[in-house]
């Protein structure tokens, strides 16, 4: 069966890279187009079109997939199967319909619960305790392609949406090669989606980082996991916008007024919020580094 692959970040990478341990047949590869990274804004390829020259994979970087000439490469390269992950581009329905076994992606959620680009965060922002991942077969509407396998794993409660993407990266390489399997063996049975289940994700922006302190201690603890590693919740203190990394819940109710600084000293910062307080542990001032709450209180006192 010959394999095109396409997607982008590390997390797609994990998958392309079990395909090449699988000994399944890469003859092509898409990936989106270079762009400078980091702060001297060098081009940068992505660690999957790094990975598929590795191994010698052709790759192709279409600014889109419309024009036709990325239906043309599928059938130059005689592709039977799409795998997708995470390649950040819509498929026209040409293109769908251009692999003879069709076109395969892999979401990182149970279906179809969290449809849409920010599946795994907002799994950790809304304060689930299980998620997965899910292969399917990809439609022209988003995320709403037949069932084909899922993954399941429980969330921890301290594991940021950083931490999860680790995981279900790797969860997910697993589970396309068994969808491979399944689909070149002739066994892999499609199951529909029930649209009324369904729940959309929006994508992250900044301006969800401001904690609400009107908010349960529950909700702000699963922002501050959930925002990680981009974009960060974060809280004002003295007129500066600060970073919070990391909360621990105290079971107590104040009084206060949600906001109100209520202490600070060797365990953090207390903050209180609706329903008790948090205690602030890890931050990062303005042009600081990350630290502990204590680190912070010894050259910042309040």
């Amino acid at each position: 069966m010959r394999i095109v692959f396409m997607g982008t970040p590390e997390f797609a990478g994990k998958s392309l890279e079990r395909l090449y341990a699988d000994g399944c047949e890469i003859v092509g590869v898409f990936t989106q187009e270079d762009k400078p990274r980091n702060r001297g804004m060098n081009m940068s390829f992505s660690p999957v079109k790094e990975l598929a020259l590795s191994h010698g994979t052709p790759v192709f970087q279409p600014s889109t997939l419309r024009d036709g000439d990325s239906v043309r490469t599928l059938k130059e390269l005689r592709c039977d199967l799409v795998a997708l992950v995470a390649y950040g581009m819509m498929l026209p329905k040409e293109l769908l319909d251009a692999p003879p076994l069709g076109c395969i992606n892999i979401h990182g959620s149970l279906l179809p619960k969290y449809r849409g680009p920010s599946p795994i965060q907002y799994a950790v922002l809304n304060g689930d305790k299980e998620t997965g991942v899910t292969s399917m077969y990809i439609s022209e509407k988003m995320d709403s392609g037949d069932i084909l396998l899922t993954k399941k794993t429980m969330i921890g409660d301290e594991e940021t949406s950083g931490e999860l993407f680790e995981r279900l990266s790797v969860l997910g390489s697993e589970l396309l090669s068994e969808t491979v399997d399944a689909i070149s063996t002739g066994q892999a049975k499609r199951i529909p989606q029930n649209n009324e289940e369904a729940t959309y994700t929006a994508l992250l922006t900044k301006s969800m980082s401001p904690i609400d302190w009107n908010k349960s201690a529950f909700e702000i603890k699963c922002k501050v996991r959930g925002l990680q590693p981009w974009p960060v919740a974060t809280m004002e203190i003295r007129g500066n916008i600060l970073k919070v990394f990391s909360v621990d819940i105290e079971y107590k109710n104040t009084g206060k007024h949600p906001g109100s600084i209520i202490s600070s000293g060797k365990s953090g910062i207390e903050v209180a919020c609706a329903d008790g307080s948090v205690m602030i542990k890890e931050l990062q001032a303005p042009g600081g580094k990350r630290m502990s709450a204590v680190e912070f209180l010894r050259g910042n006192p309040l």
